[in-house]
């Protein structure tokens, strides 16, 4: 379960951040493949003695940028940033085929093969089977707490939470919302990156085609946790609790040998279970 948290977390911190700021965000599966599959393959043509941390960085670094790209165009178009990322969705993937390359590397970089199976916990079941906790799965709880601390510590955090609340109110307040879209939405692209390269270097092998409809299953993790879709509430612990309880309902669907088809209706079902909580609650608190 640790292992199948740590990318849909990542990604899951990146969407609570955008919906903290009043939009959604469904390009970040695009983001990640990006990431993942162009420094595969940089690494394996053009520099493959580039250490391992280097790759991590480099891949932060990529989804920062195509982060920032969502939300100068949010900002600048005056649109819902889930029309723009829908666009950028298709366009960075699609960058992705043609420059890049569509072929799956069924080899990766030596480095990323030793980052993939570097043990943080190793314990010896009863019938003899090592069950290891994998180094990387500290990405996650590190991301989670850089998380936590933008949104209760930061300036930014508050901004963040006040132009999803009100933008308009937000921008007579004085936050600059041009800075705040492109600060959330490179936020959430980094995180989407290191997502990408954990990703790779888990599997072994880089697919270019990775990620794809895993948008409903991570925003629906963040709504269980949550924050509300319109934006301006949510935390980071609400977040990480519903990436939990989506990955524990996944794993025991798959353990009872439901199929993968009845996943996705157990997790709409949720939702709209979530959904139904939070009118009512909100009834309540109007009353």
């Amino acid at each position: 379960m640790a292992r199948a948290s740590v990318v849909t977390g990542l990604f899951a911190l990146g969407v609570f951040t955008i919906l903290a700021a009043g939009g959604i965000d469904v390009s970040f599966p695009a983001i990640g493949a990006v990431a993942m599959y162009s420094m595969t393959k940089l690494v394996l043509e053009v520099a493959p003695g580039m250490p391992v941390w280097v790759i991590l960085l480099c891949g932060i670094g990529i989804g920062a940028v195509f982060g920032a790209v969502n939300g100068i165009l949010v900002n600048s178009l005056r649109v819902p940033a889930l029309i723009v990322t829908i666009g950028t969705q298709y366009f960075f993937r699609g960058l992705l085929l043609v420059f890049v390359g569509t072929v799956w590397l069924m080899e990766i970089p030596p480095q990323m093969v030793a980052f993939g199976t570097w043990s943080l916990l190793e314990v010896k079941a009863g019938n003899g089977v090592t069950v290891s906790l994998p180094m990387y799965f500290l990405a996650f709880p590190v991301a989670a707490l850089l998380t936590w601390y933008l949104f209760n510590r930061t300036l930014m955090g508050r901004a963040i939470f006040a132009t999803g609340g009100n933008a308009d109110v937000a921008a007579r307040l004085g936050y600059n919302l041009r800075k705040v879209h492109v600060f959330a939405f490179s936020f959430a692209g980094g995180l989407a990156g290191l997502a990408g390269i954990i990703q790779a270097s888990a599997n072994r092998m880089a697919n270019p085609f990775d990620f794809a409809g895993t948008e409903i299953g991570v925003i629906a993790a963040v709504v269980l946790g949550g924050a509300r879709i319109t934006g301006g509430t949510g935390s980071v612990l609400g977040t990480v609790a519903g990436v939990l309880l989506v990955t524990v309902v996944n794993n025991v669907l798959v353990l009872v040998g439901i199929p993968s088809t009845w996943q996705r209706v157990v997790v709409g079902a949720f939702i709209l279970i979530a959904a139904g909580f939070f009118v009512l609650r909100d009834r309540k608190q109007s009353i």
